[in-house]
């Protein structure tokens, strides 16, 4: 491509997306799915296994499912609110201390950028070149470590992880709607939800950047775990009732 006489080429630096941009909400949706997946297919195998019918084990699977998106969304949003009133507790404090002492908060960041490597005078210049343009921001960032990327978002964090649960639980009442109800109806659910898993852990590795196996076999293994002790379980309490 030529350039016209006069005119400038374009400089602009393209923006980079970068994995730990997609932390926030993959973690919730991640671990939303996952338990979705595991706690309803254990549950239904646990009630198969323990002898229930078919009403009894769709009943179980369903209210178990809505019992768990709400328990997500629920402990997701108090956890992530929490997170978010430290951080605010934090801000104000920190405002506090640069009206208070603004020229020691100076000297703060400057040891920050020193630790860092930079030369006294450099760290004392950036320092102050940065608090000028946004103090609170500058020490919210080099001081307490917060980052629009980590930033706590409770809402977003409550709905991705209620709608990744539900979403993960429909997979093995489906398995149950779409085979004759025998006592294979346990292998077929746990068959389908341990393909459910291994996509699952395969698409958070490929999003997350992270290596596909090791990912999979982490799922995998203890989603099959959690299926195996549940219909012991049910065996136990089936074989002792009867």
């Amino acid at each position: 491509m030529t350039l016209e006489s006069g005119q400038q080429p374009d400089m602009t630096i393209p923006k980079e997306r970068h994995y730990s941009d997609r932390v926030g909400w993959l973690r919730a949706a991640v671990l939303g799915a996952n338990d979705g997946i595991v706690s309803t297919a254990s549950l239904v195998i646990g009630m198969a296994t323990a002898g229930a019918g078919l009403s009894g084990v769709l009943t179980a699977g369903a209210a178990g499912a809505a019992a768990g998106a709400m328990s997500m969304a629920a402990g997701e949003y108090v956890s992530v609110s929490s997170q978010k009133d430290t951080e605010r507790a934090d801000l104000a404090r920190e405002r506090r201390e640069l009206k208070a002492n603004y020229a020691h908060e100076v000297r703060e960041l400057a040891e920050i950028y020193e630790a860092r490597g930079l030369a006294p005078a450099l760290a004392h210049e950036v320092a102050e070149k940065l608090m000028h343009h946004d103090a609170l921001a500058a020490h919210a960032r080099d001081e307490l470590g917060f980052s629009t990327v980590n930033q706590a978002r409770p809402l977003q964090a409550a709905m991705a992880s209620a709608l990744m649960f539900l979403s993960g639980a429909a997979l093995p009442l489906i398995c149950v709607l779409l085979t004759p109800f025998t006592m294979a109806t346990s292998v077929m659910v746990a068959l389908g939800s341990l393909l459910a898993l291994a996509l699952l852990g395969a698409l958070s590795a490929r999003i997350g950047g992270s290596r596909l196996r090791v990912a999979i076999v982490r799922v995998t293994f203890w989603g099959a775990l959690a299926m195996g002790v549940t219909a012991l379980v049910g065996w136990a309490f089936g074989v002792a009732s009867g």
